[in-house]
């Protein structure tokens, strides 16, 4: 049999969606999941009186989201389809956990929305298309959950489904490429398998619709960058680090760099879904083993390099950003908390550029100040060492979102970097 391709898959839409329920569903109906264990969190959703909530629990496996119905950290999970090996990245759709959310979608080279045809869109549905779309997801779909609610009224699906066209093209998403599949994730219809009860339903079925994604070229050829998710130290293994390989190649024994810190050691052993691996590629979520550095050396947030072409830190970058809400309005000076691959921190505004229409990406003049909305270049200065890349090098270390006041105010990619050491010599 041909191996299977990998992608990274995230879901994204509203809390209370069925986002939880679809992946629980999907992981169960393409055989991830043994019937012994669904058995399991069955008995457990009805023990604490959520009947129903069998298929989110697969996702959620802290006690606290179980007993919350809330997902909290980003978890994942494989499964497969006949054409590829999907690793879902599930990124909570709860307000206070957007960080999670940005995380999530700067590693997923494809997303499935999840929207209730009962409730429609809900801020959110809005807040985490858009995200998607600046932090590069160009492949979609758009499960319309919870049609048992509405009694798989074709009228009420077309009549959601145009509310969710029009919001999409207003993103610029480019509508005719996404599938729009009428499902009802807790009783499995239109996830594998079709439904009778939409008989007027002729697209797709949510795996089919996977299928037919594309998986992105792995750009093995450009240095090594792995932003660090967590980092444990392991008795008997010294300090092991995890993180998605953005870029270049990992090989047991090969020498590598921590930024910001600069701290240099050797890669001693690389697991992936606890098996060992000679070498890592773009795409694959590993741990690894690390002679000569120390837990203190490095954390979430720092990128692991390759000491000849080690990760930037930038003293400043210039990015385009697309204001997404905005309370009053942003100028010189604001200093909110931005969230890029795996880090986060404080960064301010030192120049808005220019401005550009955000239809024909035209330039519209130096702003004084930037509100909802709005399109444009800026110049933005780190409080803290970290590492930036340009979107066009290595695309998951030069997208982020700005977050301030529990809300995502904008979000966009990184066009320059200036890196911290050129500035200081001056």
């Amino acid at each position: 049999m041909a191996k299977l391709e990998h992608m990274n898959i995230v879901f994204i839409g509203h809390v209370d969606a069925g986002k939880s329920t679809t992946v629980g569903r999907i992981l169960f109906d393409t055989g991830a999941i043994p019937e012994q264990e669904m058995k399991k969190l069955r008995e457990e959703a009805e023990r604490i009186g959520k009947p129903t909530f069998e298929f989110a629990f697969v996702m959620d496996t802290q006690k606290e989201e179980r007993e919350r119905g809330v997902t909290i950290d980003i978890s994942h999970r494989e499964f497969k389809t006949q054409k590829h090996q999907f690793t879902i990245i599930d990124a909570p759709g709860h307000r206070d956990f957007v960080k999670n959310m940005i995380t999530g979608a700067s590693q997923a080279d494809a997303a499935v929305l999840v929207i209730s045809v009962k409730d429609g869109i809900q801020p959110q549905t809005k807040e985490h298309a858009f995200l998607a779309r600046v932090l590069g997801i160009t492949q979609f779909i758009v499960a319309m959950n919870k049609m048992d609610a509405v009694n798989f009224d074709r009228v009420k699906f077309e009549d959601i489904k145009t509310q969710v066209v029009s919001m999409l093209k207003g993103i610029g998403y480019k509508i005719d490429e996404i599938p729009f599949i009428p499902i009802s994730a807790y009783n499995g219809i239109n996830i594998v398998k079709k439904g009778t009860e939409t008989p007027w339903y002729t697209g797709p079925t949510i795996v089919e619709a996977l299928d037919n994604f594309k998986v992105p070229p792995k750009p093995v050829d450009k240095p090594l960058r792995i932003p660090v998710q967590d980092v444990f130290t392991i008795t008997g293994h010294g300090t092991v680090p995890v993180g998605r390989v953005e870029s270049g190649t990992l090989k047991a024994g090969q020498s590598i760099v921590v930024m910001p810190s600069g701290a240099k050691g050797e890669v001693k052993k690389i697991e992936m879904h606890h098996q060992e691996i000679t070498q890592a590629v773009p795409g694959d979520n590993i741990g690894f083993n690390i002679k000569g550095i120390e837990k203190k050396d490095m954390r979430r947030g720092d990128v692991l390099g390759d000491p000849a072409v080690p990760p930037k830190i930038a003293a400043e970058f210039k990015a385009q950003i697309v204001v997404l809400q905005h309370p009053t309005a942003i100028s010189v000076g604001y200093t909110p908390v931005f969230h890029i691959h795996t880090a986060q921190f404080a960064g301010q505004f030192i120049e808005l550029v220019e401005k550009k229409d955000p239809k024909t990406g035209q330039s519209a003049g130096k702003p004084d100040f930037l509100k909802t909305g709005d399109v444009a270049i800026v110049r933005i200065k780190p409080l803290k060492p970290i590492v930036i890349e340009k979107y066009s090098d290595f695309p998951a270390l030069g997208r982020f979102a700005i977050r301030d006041m529990g809300a995502t105010v904008a979000a966009g990619v990184v066009l320059e970097v200036i890196e911290a050491a050129k500035t200081e010599k001056k």
